[in-house]
């Protein structure tokens, strides 16, 4: 039997700043706090949300350490350790299983792309040498390589590849998946406006963006799936879409640096390139805020 890293909702953290762009390790000590108050399954550090692309090596590994043990047990922590560079993946996990990471989440090669035989002889080369599970992440629009179900096949047979955080948008997709790897591969949601849906095709949870805020509504919403209320949990996915929405309206995570700016939870400003987004989006998200009683 594989390990099984959770069940539920985890959130995809952000990496708080402070306005000249270095990372507020107290704040993010506090977020972690805020985010196993609210019932969070699980924390994935340094994922895309997490601004990963622009953190140093040094500032990767302290923020990963910093979460770690500002979460002290209480909950999993998955590590953003993917890069289009193996063997560079390779010495992240090293680094980030000593400082207390539980798992690896890890994309697809990015910018240089690979093949589907690359996709298996990457994962499989990574997976051979580290010491915790590994989440698969396949999310093409940002890295333009997709993994294909008949390649999660292949790589489910090895031990260390538990899961996959699937983004593909593609419930077709999701679909084949299950049938071809069945209890070999967790599936969660990568994408927040598909949870119950691909729940109901076998998922066991979500990597959330919206938890970020609300991380006690996802967790239910996951938990009365997973406990056969499945109406409640459609009527949670269906309340909130509206505002999911709105926080893919602008390249992720600048809404939801806004959304939690204008809660009050000094999310901070993302690092360039990323840029704020327009006031008429803003305004939009606002709304949505409004008309899910979160403001």
């Amino acid at each position: 039997m594989k390990q099984r890293i959770f069940k539920g909702a985890a959130t995809a953290l952000i990496t708080p700043m402070y306005e000249d762009g270095t990372v507020n390790f107290k704040g993010l000590e506090l977020l972690v706090e805020k985010q196993i108050e609210g019932n969070i399954d699980a924390l994935v550090i340094c994922g895309t949300t997490g601004e990963k692309s622009t953190l140093r090596y040094d500032e990767h590994v302290k923020v990963i350490e910093v979460a770690a043990k500002a979460a002290a047990g209480r909950v999993p922590i998955i590590a953003g350790t993917g890069s289009n560079d193996t063997v560079y993946s390779v010495e992240l996990c090293e680094d980030a299983a000593k400082i207390g990471a539980d798992a690896f989440l890890m994309v697809t090669p990015y910018y240089n792309k690979t093949s589907q035989e690359g996709l298996i002889a990457h994962y499989n080369y990574i997976a051979d040498r580290v010491s915790k599970p590994i989440i698969l992440y396949n999310v093409p629009s940002r890295t333009g390589v997709a993994i294909n179900p008949e390649t999660y096949k292949e790589l489910s047979k090895h031990q260390r590849i538990v899961a996959v955080k699937e983004a593909n948008g593609d419930i077709a997709s999701v679909a084949k998946t299950k049938y071809l790897c069945g209890d070999e591969l967790d599936i969660y949601s990568g994408n927040d406006d598909q949870v119950v849906p691909i729940m109901s095709l076998g998922g066991i949870g979500v990597i959330s963006v919206i938890s970020n805020f609300l991380p006690n509504e996802m967790h239910e919403m996951c938990h009365s799936y997973l406990n056969g209320d499945t109406k409640k949990a459609a009527e949670m996915q269906i309340k909130y879409t509206g505002l999911m929405n709105a926080l893919f309206s602008d390249v992720n995570p600048v809404p939801v640096k806004e959304a939690m700016n204008i809660l009050g939870m000094e999310a901070g400003p993302c690092r360039l390139p990323l840029y704020p987004m327009s006031e008429v989006k803003k305004q939009k998200l606002i709304e949505k805020l409004k008309e899910c009683g979160c403001l």
